[in-house]
Parts: C-alpha cells; structure tokens; sequence
C-alpha cells in the first residue's frame, strides 16, 4: 500500500522543545502548555499546565466533543493491531502511530505500520505514511506492533514499532531515515519503551535482556549514533526514560527489570543505580526524589535523586510494600502518588514520607492508560472506556466521570485546553470546538 500524504504549510514553533521543559520541578512551563511532544507529555510524568480541562464528555449528546475520527485500522476495515500507543500533540497537528493487517492478510507476517496526522483544529487527515516493515515478526501478538508512543522535537517525529524499527519523518509525513533496532530477536510480547527526543537526538531505551540491553542516542537528523551504551548488568523492560533537571543538570531516570538509575542523556553514562524493580511503569521526579515500581507486581521505592560522584547507590527515602500488576505509571499531584493497580484500584500516597492516604475503586478505569495532573488540581484518569476526574486529598473525592466506550490502553495527551483520546476505533478530541 502506497502511503497518501497532503501536503500543508508547517504550523508552530521548530525549534528543539526540550531546552525549556527541563524545569526544577518538572512542571511544564505556561509557553509549553499546547504541545504534548511525547509519552505523557513534556519530561514523560503525566505533568500538564493547563487549567480547566472539560471534566465531562458524552459521545451520544456531543457533550465537549470538538471532534473525532475513525484510526487508520478501522478505516481499512481490516485486523487492527493492540494500538496501545498514545498521541501526541504539537501545534497545530495531532500524530498517532498504529498497525494493521489487511482482512484477507496473515498476523503470522508484519501489519501495515502508520503514522498519521490530523488537523487539532477539525480532526482533518493531514497525511498519513506508512513505514515499512523492520526485520522482526512477533509471534506473541499481546503487545502488538504499535505500543511505543512516537515523539516529536518540533522539526520531526519519530515512531518506533515492533517489527525493531525506529523512523524519523519530517512534519509533512516524508520518511527522513530509518534504523533497525538491534537484538531484535530478544524482543517477547512488544517493543514498548517509546522514544524520547532531547536536543537534536532521540534516544532510544532497548532493554531486552542482560546481553543485549542497550541506550542509544541517534543524530535526529541523520539517524547516525550519536553515543551508545551496553546495559549489560539490567534485564529486559517496555518502560520508557522522563527527564527532569537535578541540581542544576539534565537527567534521565530509566527504569528495569531489576534497577533504577539516573543516567546523563548527553552520553548515556550513569549517574547512579539502585536495585528495585521497574520493567514498565516510567520513574517519577519531584523535589528531589525519584519513584519507581516495577507495574507487574512488587514493591515501590522514593530515593534521593541528587546522588552523585563515588555514591554507589542512592538513598533510600520510602518503601512501599507488594504492589498488584497495574501497567499505567503513577503521577503527583498537590503532594500525593497516585498509583492505579489490578483490579481496578487506586491508591494515594504521600510524596513526603509514603504514608498511605487511602485506596479506593475505580471499577471500569483502564490500569493500562497513565493519567495526568493538570495546574489547577485535578487528576485526569481519562481513557477510550471510562474515565474518572479526581480532586486530591485524604479520601477519595470523584470530581465527574465520562465513558466514550471505545476502550484502549492509550494513555491521554493534553494542550491548548483539549484532551486528546485514543480509542480503540476512533481518535477523540475532547474540548469546546474552534
């Protein structure tokens, strides 16, 4: 299948985003509350600047419906992939990747590869290119083709998908370069850890197993290694790096299988490492500390971030005992964790010393889709199925709730007083129309 591109004048800022979303705090700046560059957002923790977001959508009566979409999968009426990646946003262009086999096509070879962009505007179809296949075939379809969420830098965007390929394109849909990602023979249910872009690189976490665990930075432009560094004492992940700035200097915490570490994305070497689990969920910073778990069962630990120089391991400031499997990351907001696990249950903790404030049921909310905290004090477990708005405090407090029934596990993107949802059918623009 030939890709159908249209060509439209480019929109927004190009230059790099990242320079201005390390803030100390990693709350994204108001200059950056309309793009949403990459998984859960400027910094990767769910964090957003906006203020009163729509708490309520209904699909029947077109209740803060600015638009939707039918996705690429339901266009062609063929067998759609899992899809579990989420969109992103960047000025006036909203970009989704997702993969499909065609009705009379095998799942035993690779489905078409998309990346598609839409108008934020009116859900137009901007372009839509597909990118051929990579050397690897799954043969477990649980994960899918398309669970890594792409990234853009404001000049291109970058998709990576489960056949082990990693693609660059430019903001009209033109394939720029693309790179096999190694090892790929290694890889089990998905290659999930989502691609993140931070100065004129973007950097790719490729853990998948202690002998072929891998960082890579690549040239955005080119595609050419920037740096490289083997990960030969971690185990496998699908979690994807957040950045934050800790004294002063950029950091990249990466979770796996069995460490947490905080790493220097200007070369890749590792700053410190802590032994704990941390396979999918993505690290979370603030004031200084770092948690992570590893999102299939086990325990949760806060350590201090400002380690450094001979520190071989940093300090330890809470523990949290077993954790139940619950795939979304956690996010913070007004001094409390949230945290969704199995089966369909929250829990809050408090930031400060891991107290447990409370947990509570969120029967029918997807434990796959992260949430988000806005500026304004509200924790967003919003998905394609039902969503939950919660205002924090010492007990659970349901601010709305809203179901488009058209679950998925895509997480949701946010800008420009929009909440962007990917369903499993359809893309859901949630917000007063233009």
């Amino acid at each position: 299948m030939r890709p159908r591109r249209i060509y439209v004048p480019l929109c927004g800022s190009s230059w790099t985003f990242f320079a201005f979303v390390l803030a100390a705090e990693f709350i994204p700046s108001a200059a950056l509350a309309e793009n949403w560059p990459r998984f859960r957002g400027p910094g990767g923790m769910g964090q957003s600047a906006e203020r009163d977001l729509p708490t309520t959508w209904n699909i029947a009566t077109g209740e803060n419906i600015a638009w939707h979409i039918p996705l690429r999968p339901t266009v062609a009426e063929g067998k759609p992939d899992f899809n579990q990646s989420s969109p992103i946003v960047w000025g006036d262009r909203v970009i989704v990747t997702t993969a499909h086999w065609s009705n009379d096509g095998s799942q035993k070879q690779v489905p078409e590869q998309h990346v598609t962009c839409y108008a934020a505007a009116d859900g137009r179809e901007l372009w839509d290119t597909v990118v051929p296949a990579g050397p690897w075939t799954l043969s477990d379809l649980r994960g899918g083709y398309a669970a890594p969420t792409p990234a853009t830098d404001g000049e291109r965007v970058y998709a990576a998908f489960g056949s082990a390929t990693l693609a660059a394109l430019d903001l009209h849909g033109k394939l720029l370069w693309q790179k096999p990602i190694e090892h790929h023979a290694s890889i089990d249910v998905a290659f999930a850890s989502s691609p993140v872009a931070f100065e004129n690189r973007v950097i790719l976490l490729a853990d998948k197993n202690n002998k072929h665990a891998t960082l890579t930075a690549y040239d955005g432009r080119t595609g050419e290694v920037v740096w490289k560094q083997a990960r030969p004492n971690v185990a496998f992940n699908h979690s994807t790096p957040t950045f934050a700035t800790v004294d002063g200097q950029p950091r990249m915490f990466v979770a796996a299988s069995n460490v947490l570490q905080a790493i220097d994305p200007k070369n890749g070497e590792p700053i410190w490492s802590f032994d704990t689990p941390g396979d999918v969920t993505s690290p979370i910073y603030r004031d200084g500390r770092v948690y992570s778990d590893s999102g299939r069962g086990g325990p949760g630990v806060c350590v201090d971030a400002t380690a450094k120089g001979d520190v071989a391991e940093p300090r330890l400031n809470w523990r949290i005992g077993n954790i139940p499997e619950g795939l979304a990351s956690p996010v913070v907001a007004d001094g409390l964790l949230f945290r969704t696990h199995n089966p369909g249950v929250l829990e809050v903790t408090r930031w400060s010393d891991g107290k447990m404030m409370y947990s509570a049921r969120l029967a029918g909310v997807s434990m796959q889709a992260s949430p988000i905290a806005t500026a304004d004090g509200l924790v967003f477990f919003a998905s394609g199925g039902r969503s939950v708005v919660v205002r924090p405090g010492e007990k659970l407090d349901i601010v709305a709730e809203s179901d488009l029934d058209d679950p998925s596990a895509a997480s949701p993107a946010v800008s420009n007083g929009r909440i962007y949802i990917k369903g499993s059918r359809r893309l859901y623009c949630i917000g007063k129309k233009m």
